[in-house]
């Protein structure tokens, strides 16, 4: 073994002045050129699959030294140094079985001189230069997006007004001197709460009956006297009539239109709470037994109602045909002060819509012809209803005296009433002639206007309302349209008849 290894002495190599103990192939393996015979080994065993390394070049002569050369080593042994501690023999770098692993050896040094890369050194960076016209650019950019962001702000502040302007327009709350503030939401009661208050709705606080139901006077917790409105059990049309008016009623205020305090769902009950008006109705005083209402009186009832049916018709968004325009639907106050009340017909008219096709529904008397014919539903249909009620009040006289007989037959007469001014014929006997003729002017020719056979022809209620308020111009209009009515006095009253006979039996 050791005659492989080679001489068990330590070997100095020439190249590296280093000595190598037992295995001169050190020597080589590390890469060095030294030509010592003792160093003169067989080349390192690899792989018969690698191909052997090639001898190392031959050394490049080294430059003349100026210093004396060194003296010839000894041949004598040296002694072991203890510099270095003896060497391990190498470890084991592969097994038989594997391929040997790549072995990187360190470079031999170069000869030439290395090359020191040189940078300059880092000097301050110079501070950007603005021009003018660039700053300018920037100023004007920064206003126009300022400008920008103002427009965009207004823009929206004016639809935001604009919308919230629709809506109040929507629930009526118009700068008109008769739309009252909008009250707080309406209140929704307990059937406990409004039986309380209406005493087990006993016979004792009930104000009225019809189809629809009950309706009791109650007292509040708060104190407050209320009309309380019961709709009849399991009646369908009641239910829609009650849904109708909570979603129409509490959009509109007015100060002649009735005020809806609150509502009660419970179970099968629907209750509507309204606010009361103590002086019964315009049909009780006129058909009553109660005294009889002078002039003055009746004129304020009908311009106080008109007004409310003018704003339903002209100052909501969307118009409210009110559909059951009647005396038994305006309330008086003791001022007698006019309300229309019971809006469980009415009906929402969008403005795009010429007219609204819905089931004939009304009081027999009041219902407008070709309303009662077709279906088709405008508001003019409130306005020939008006008009009957307005004669109603001149002549005292219900709209229907049996299901043949109506005085609305007697219609020609107003003809020949404003050409004379004979108002004795058509006048209600109870006033005993005290009445204002300039005033009975006023309401007989909106009368003769409302009652037109062509809903076209009808006036709108603005126009009613200046007529009675004393509006000349609009009056005398009013009486030159009722000329037209003799050529209509013959087909009108035929079809009255007919529309009087097919209505008796259905409505109610």
């Amino acid at each position: 073994m050791a005659s492989k290894l080679g001489p068990p002495n330590p070997v100095p190599c020439a190249h590296y002045g280093q000595f190598f103990q037992k295995n001169p192939n050190l020597c080589q393996a590390v890469g060095c050129d030294c030509f010592h015979p003792s160093l003169v080994s067989p080349p390192l065993l690899y792989p018969p699959s690698l191909p052997s390394p090639q001898p190392p070049p031959p050394p490049l002569p080294s430059p003349p030294s100026l210093l004396p050369p060194p003296p010839p080593l000894s041949p004598s042994p040296l002694p072991p140094l203890a510099l270095s501690p003896p060497m391990s023999p190498p470890p084991r770098l592969f097994f038989p079985d594997s391929p040997p692993p790549q072995t990187f050896l360190p470079t031999k040094p170069s000869s030439k001189p290395t090359q020191v890369l040189r940078f300059p050194p880092p000097t301050s960076t110079p501070a950007p230069f603005f021009s003018s016209s660039g700053l300018i650019v920037e100023m004007a950019a920064a206003i126009t997006f300022a400008i920008l962001i103002v427009v965009l702000c207004t823009f929206g502040i004016f639809h935001w007004k604009n919308r919230k302007r629709e809506h109040d327009k929507s629930l009526g709350l118009k700068g008109n001197s008769g739309i009252m503030e909008m009250s707080s939401k309406n209140r929704i009661f307990r059937y406990e709460e409004l039986a309380v208050a209406t005493d087990g709705f006993s016979k004792a606080n009930l104000l009225g009956e019809g189809g629809f139901g009950f309706v009791h006077k109650g007292l509040l917790p708060n104190g407050k006297e209320a009309a309380i409105k019961q709709l009849k059990d399991g009646s369908r049309q009641g239910e829609r009539e009650f849904q109708a008016e909570v979603d129409i009623i509490t959009r509109v205020h007015h100060r002649n239109l009735v005020s809806l305090l609150g509502y009660c769902m419970a179970g099968h009950h629907r209750l509507l709470v309204y606010e009361f008006v103590p002086n019964n109705t315009l049909e009780f005083h006129l058909h009553g037994q109660g005294p009889t209402i002078d002039w003055p009186t009746r004129m304020r009832i009908a311009l106080g109602a008109a007004k409310g049916i003018a704003y339903l018709h002209e100052e909501c968004y969307p118009k409210i045909i009110h559909r059951d325009i009647k005396a038994a639907n305006i309330l008086l106050d003791f001022n007698f002060q006019a309300k229309v009340a019971d809006f469980g017909l009415a009906k929402f008219c969008p403005d795009m819509n010429t007219h609204v096709s819905t089931r004939v529904m009304g009081t027999l008397g009041y219902v407008a012809p070709e309303y009662a014919s077709s279906g088709n539903l405008t508001e003019k249909a409130d306005v020939f209803s008006f008009g009957v009620m307005l004669l109603e009040l001149i002549t005292g006289r219900r709209p229907i005296i049996d299901s043949h007989h109506t005085f609305m037959e007697a219609m020609p007469l107003l003809t020949k009433v404003l050409k004379e001014n004979n108002f004795e014929v058509v006048a209600d006997q109870k006033l005993q002639n005290q009445y204002e003729p300039t005033e009975m002017v006023s309401m007989l020719a909106s009368a003769a206007a409302s009652i037109r056979y062509e809903a076209k022809l009808r006036p709108k209620m603005s126009q009613i309302v200046r007529a009675l308020e004393g509006d000349a111009s609009q009056v005398a209009e009013f009486t030159s349209n009722v000329l037209c009515l003799d050529s209509e006095a013959a087909t009108y009253r035929r079809e009255m008849i007919k529309i009087i006979n097919d209505m008796s039996g259905s409505t109610s």
